[in-house]
Order: structure tokens, then C-alpha cells, then sequence
């Protein structure tokens, strides 16, 4: 075995049970990763320097392939109807055959960070096949200093071989591809798959299921801080505008994705982020798409012109094509990954059915109630079989990275919002004036003025009407906002239709909602709408 790069020799990557390896590359730079995925045909180049690498047939994440290791240890605490289970014995044969599978192959190792608060933090060591993927690692999470990894003693170790095709029979899953968690020894190992996606979202797993038990709220959601260091919190599913809306240039960037809240504040799971580049243009969101023009990022299924320009208005891969870059090539990202208590909260929806207003301010029971609920709705056309609206509810705004039940981080979540006095927000970035296809996507300017107007804490000063359905209580002017679409129904040519989605989009969150009746307050149930 020859190893290459920065690494300590005392916790060489046969502590991961691999042996009998060809080369393998430690912490290698991104200049030597690039020359690797290069010469090996993983990727190539754009015309300005960034690397774009294809994942074949899998261009998202597998969630129906997603296993958590089942033991005594882990029985009582993870939420079984969302999380499927393996038994300890088919996640020890799938190991002894990743073992066996990666004999011989040379493998690239990066011993990397999650969770910029060292108190809450896990060292991971991410071992793959492909130099791409340890480039796309290395860009996502936290890298140490050099001397840092002189001592480096994981606490994660994540096997990522695409390679690897699963055994059904043999290894209790679904298909050839798997993603087996192993939460009590902190194992995860992936294969089948090429979707780089995957490694980031096993980290998030992992702090998911860990940081409860301290009192810390993992979140799925980006971060920003003003000047003042007022830090704000954005909850969203993918398309309702998360990373859009929480990259304004006048806020310090803190992170796009995965934050912990903690008694010392907000911190940052990750050291990048990894936004979507659908079309993606430099008029609308100038800082992402200048990271896409740079030496270091990691473009996923972009299709290149002749001269090898992406084009970003290309989705012919995929709808979910990708970039992946360090948070400092954000010009306003932050330089600790850490931010103060958060004076604002706010929820995204895209709401496809034109019913929802564009802001509403939630008292701590409503967000609890919408936290559980995660409402956003998909639109025709985006899914094979999707003619209409169709709503999607994904409880904490992450259901496929929860492995605790959904009412220990709503929970949670209630009490630091009491406990810190934070004013929270659902804000609708989707349609108005009737559903899609009839109605018209809410003006983004109108939005950002919208949460400009929450976070320096002007609406709030502001007149309130309560929603006779929602029962939230929704702005009735605001400087530079249209009053018109502050009130959704008389945005409708006909009211009478708007009645009607009212009541059905009502009924489907009364329906989702069943299931936690019996794990919350009397309160939060009250905050449901009335249907």
C-alpha cells in the first residue's frame, strides 16, 4: 500500500478495517485532486477552471435506499416509520464485502469537520474511490489546519465505493444501491450510487441523531447575521428559496444547508455549500454563479456547450444539478461558521396552490405546528405524473435526515424559541393570484423586501389582520410591497375558486398532521387551520 499526502501514519486507513489497497491519497490538495480525477477520466474541466464530474444513473439522493443499523442501542430512539431498518448481522456482511470489494483500488482519504462549534463537533474520515468526490468532500465540510491532522482521530468513518453493487437477499436492502448507517460505532458505507450528495447528508444524519441528547436543535436550514449580529434561521425544502433568500451581500453569510442551534448560538455544520444551478445567472444570483466561474468548485451534471461553458438553463441530466464550493469563495461568507442567538426564524413555502400569503407572523405554537408540519407543494411538470399542485409535507423540513422522532426536534425547537424571544416567520415563495398555471410566481423583489422588513424588525411595528383560515397574523401594508398580495384572496379573479383551495389545502394539513396529535400540547394542535 502506498500512501500519499498529509496524513498521520498512526491512524492510517487500515483503522477502517480496508487492507491489501493500492495507492491511497491522504488530504490531498484540491491542484493534486484535480490532476487525479483528471487522469482517471472522472471529470474534466470548464473553460474557467471549475471541475464538472456526471453521476450516471442516480442524479439525487436514494432515500428509498437508506438504511439505519437496528440495535438495542439505537431500538428506542429513532423513528422507525421513517427510517428503515437493517439487522447488525446483513450491515457486518456488507461490510466484510466493502472490504473485500475495495482490495486492490486505490482509494483517496480526507479527514474533515462537522460542526464549526468544537464542542459539538464530529471528525469524520470519508474515504472514496473517486478523487472528484473526495474534492466535493473536501469542499462541503470543515477542513482542519495541517496540524490538526497530524493528531486526527476520527469519530465517523464514511466508505463511499459507487463500484459496490448491493445484495439484496444477501444484505437484507432494496437494490443494488445503499446507503447502511451504523449510528452506535458511527459507520456509514455507500454503494451503488455516484451522487456525491449522499456523503454530506450521512454527516447530517449522524449530528441529527447525536446532538438532541445534548440539548443542541439540528436543523436542515441556512443562516445569515447582520451587522448588529442579529442572526436569522431560514427553513425551506428544495425551490422554495433558502440558499436564494439567505445570501443577501448586506448579511455575513453563516451556512446554505445544516446549522446546529446551541447555548452559544448558531453554528454552521459545513465549511461550503452546495446549491442547486438549474437556471442559475449571473443577474439573479451573482455571488453563486461567480463560484461556478472559479478554480476549486465542483460542478454535479452541468452540461458544458462546445467550449466547455456550462449551461445552466440545461436540465436535460437532471432538474437537481449542482455546484459545490468552499464558503469563502462567497465574498460575504462567514469566516467562523458560528453566529449569535437568532432574533428571527423564518419557514418558506412554495405554495403552489395561490393560498397562502406571502409573510405571516407565527406565534411559538403556529411554528412549532408548521416546523412539524413542512409544507411546500410540488408543480406540474417537475415529476412524471404530476398534473397539478401537489403538496408535499416534510416534517422538519427534512424528514429523510431525521432518525429521531420529528416531535423530540419540534420539541426542542419550541423551547429555544421561548427560551431566546425568536420572532418567527412563514413566508410563501410560490404563487399568487390563483394556483400554478393560473396565478403568477411571487415577485422575488417583493419577497426580499418582505424579509428585509422582518429581520431589522420594521414589520413587526407594523398593522396585522388574522387569517380566518390559518389563524396567523398576516401584514396589512408594507413600504414597497403591492398591498394586494398581502391579501391572497383578492388577488383571485374568483374568490369563490380561492374558497375552494382554501379548504382543500386546509384539509390536507389537518389530514398530514394526525400523526403528531398525540405527541404535542393542546396548543399547537389549536394552531392547526380551520377547515
Amino acid at each position: 500500500m502506498k500512501e500519499i499526502g498529509i496524513f498521520n501514519p498512526a491512524a492510517s486507513v487500515s483503522t477502517a478495517g480496508l487492507k491489501d489497497l493500492g495507492s491511497v491519497y491522504y488530504n490531498l490538495t484540491p491542484a493534486l485532486l484535480y490532476e487525479e480525477a483528471i487522469r482517471r477520466n472522472e471529470a474534466q474541466l470548464t473553460a474557467e477552471g471549475a471541475l464538472v464530474a456526471y453521476t450516471g444513473q442516480h442524479t439525487g439522493r436514494s432515500a428509498q435506499d437508506k438504511f439505519i443499523v437496528r440495535t438495542e442501542k439505537t431500538e428506542p430512539h429513532v423513528w422507525w416509520d421513517n427510517n428503515k431498518p437493517i439487522s447488525q448481522a446483513h450491515f457486518d456482511t456488507l461490510y466484510a464485502d466493502f472490504i473485500e470489494h475495495a482490495r486492490g483500488k486505490d482509494l483517496f482519504v480526507e479527514d474533515l469537520v462537522g460542526g464549526a462549534e468544537a464542542a459539538n463537533s464530529l471528525r469524520a474520515r470519508i474515504i472514496t474511490e473517486q478523487a472528484w468526490h473526495a474534492l466535493f468532500i473536501r469542499n462541503l465540510l470543515i477542513r482542519p489546519y495541517e496540524s490538526e491532522l497530524q493528531n486526527f482521530v476520527p469519530q465517523m468513518t464514511i466508505i463511499n465505493l459507487p463500484s459496490f453493487r448491493a445484495d439484496p437477499a444477501r444484505h437484507g436492502c432494496r437494490s443494488q444501491t445503499i446507503i447502511a448507517c451504523d449510528l452506535d460505532r458511527l459507520i456509514v458505507l455507500i454503494g451503488g450510487t455516484a451522487y456525491a450528495g449522499e456523503m454530506k447528508k450521512s454527516v447530517f444524519t449522524a449530528l441529527n441523531y447525536l446532538l438532541p441528547e445534548r440539548g443542541v436543535m439540528p436543523m436542515h436550514c441556512s443562516a445569515n447575521e447582520g451587522e448588529h449580529g442579529d442572526t436569522a434561521i431560514f427553513f425551506g425544502l428544495s425551490g422554495t428559496g433558502k440558499t436564494t433568500l439567505s445570501a443577501n451581500r448586506e448579511r455575513t453569510l453563516i451556512g446554505d444547508d445544516e446549522h446546529g442551534w446551541s447555548k452559544s448560538g448558531i453554528f454552521n455544520f459545513e465549511g461550503g455549500c452546495y446549491a442547486k444551478t438549474i437556471r442559475l445567472s449571473a443577474e439573479a444570483e451573482p455571488e453563486i454563479y461567480s463560484t461556478t466561474q472559479r478554480f476549486g468548485t465542483v460542478l454535479e451534471n452541468v452540461v458544458l456547450n462546445a467550449n466547455r461553458e456550462p449551461d445552466f438553463d440545461d436540465g436535460s441530466l437532471t432538474e437537481n444539478t449542482r455546484c459545490a464550493y468552499p464558503l469563502h469563495f462567497i465574498s460575504n461568507g462567514s469566516t467562523t461558521g458560528t453566529g449569535g442567538q437568532p432574533r428571527n426564524l423564518i419557514m418558506l413555502t412554495a405554495d403552489a396552490f395561490g393560498v397562502l400569503p406571502p409573510i405571516a407572523r407565527l406565534t411559538p405554537a403556529q411554528a412549532m405546528y408548521h416546523f412539524l408540519s413542512g409544507y411546500t407543494a410540488k408543480v406540474a411538470g417537475t415529476e412524471r405524473g404530476v398534473i397539478e399542485p401537489e403538496a408535499t409535507f416534510s416534517t422538519c423540513f427534512g424528514a429523510p435526515f431525521m432518525p429521531r422522532h420529528p416531535s423530540e426536534y419540534g420539541n426542542l425547537l419550541r423551547r429555544l424559541i421561548a427560551e431566546h424571544k425568536v420572532d418567527c416567520w412563514l413566508v410563501n415563495t410560490g404563487w399568487t393570484g390563483g394556483a400554478y398555471g393560473v396565478g403568477n410566481r411571487m415577485p422575488l423583489k417583493a419577497t426580499r423586501t418582505m424579509v428585509t422588513a422582518a429581520l431589522n424588525g420594521s414589520l413587526k411595528q407594523g398593522s396585522f389582520r388574522k387569517d380566518a383560515i390559518f389563524g396567523f397574523d398576516v401584514p396589512t401594508e408594507l413600504e414597497g410591497v403591492d398591498s394586494a398580495i398581502l391579501e391572497p384572496r383578492s388577488t383571485w379573479a374568483d374568490t369563490a375558486a380561492y374558497d375552494t383551495q382554501a379548504k382543500k389545502l386546509a384539509d390536507m394539513f389537518i389530514s398530514n398532521f394526525e400523526k403528531f396529535a398525540v405527541h404535542v400540547d393542546s396548543d399547537v394542535l389549536q394552531a392547526a387551520p380551520k377547515a
